[in-house]
């Protein structure tokens, strides 16, 4: 697939059949998560991949309780200024209602972890603010889900589940105290089509030399449509 079109046409996907993922595409995305750049070239994440059933049954109730009591905060549709956000916010809404009810019986449950280590340096005029280290960690998740995306498969980039994630690192057996969840991404066939989402116009968003300076922006390109 051309690289243009897997980017623009990547999205959350939270709705799966009940086809099996094989082993090689996973190791496809995996392969591709791990080419992904990191600061000083540090490479600090960590996958684990859940396939076993059983497993999966007691993340899925893991993620459904922590959306549970996400969900109780979020802002209601008539909360929005006109009727075409909130239509677009409820059907988020649902479609994420819908994977916290469901995430079980999505094939592959992929967890990126990132490891809880000293970051950053420091000198005789003091500490250095040299970003965080999950910036060399989600370059990797949007290279899995954009792999994904090339063949065929959908994912979606989520993180409730840090909610409880002392009780999810005992399902997998991950050492407490050593990392944090940076991602847990569903991943499997998807129902519905792959298309370009509705976005802020780029050129809304983005200034040139000086904060506040605007250009048009082109034609969009074949690639680029929706």
């Amino acid at each position: 697939m051309d690289a243009i079109e897997a980017l623009m046409t990547t999205r959350a996907m939270r709705r799966f059949t009940a086809d099996p993922v094989t082993d090689d595409e996973i190791w496809t995305c995996l392969r591709a998560a791990q080419q992904a750049p990191s600061g000083g070239n540090v490479q600090p994440q960590q996958y684990v991949v859940v396939t076993d059933a059983a497993k999966r049954d007691q993340i899925g109730e893991l993620y459904r309780r922590s959306f549970d009591r996400y969900e109780k905060t979020l802002p209601a549709a008539d909360a929005f200024p006109d009727p075409e956000t909130s239509k677009r916010w409820q059907r988020a809404r649902d479609l994420s209602r819908h994977l916290a009810d469901n995430f079980a019986a999505v094939p592959v449950h992929v967890f990126v972890l990132q490891p809880l280590i000293p970051w950053g340096a420091s000198d005789d005029e003091g500490p250095m603010d040299i970003g965080r280290l999950d910036a060399s960690v989600y370059p990797a998740v949007q290279n899995f889900c954009v792999a994904a995306r090339a063949l065929g498969l959908g994912t979606a980039l989520t993180t409730v589940i840090r909610l409880v994630a002392g009780e999810a690192f005992d399902v997998l057996d991950v050492p407490h105290g050593k990392y944090e969840i940076a991602a847990l991404l569903p991943l499997g066939r998807p129902v519905g089509s792959f298309g370009i989402a509705p976005r802020k116009p780029v050129a809304k968003v983005t200034h040139w030399d000086s904060f506040g300076a605007r250009r048009v922006a082109p034609p969009v390109a074949p690639a680029e449509q929706g």
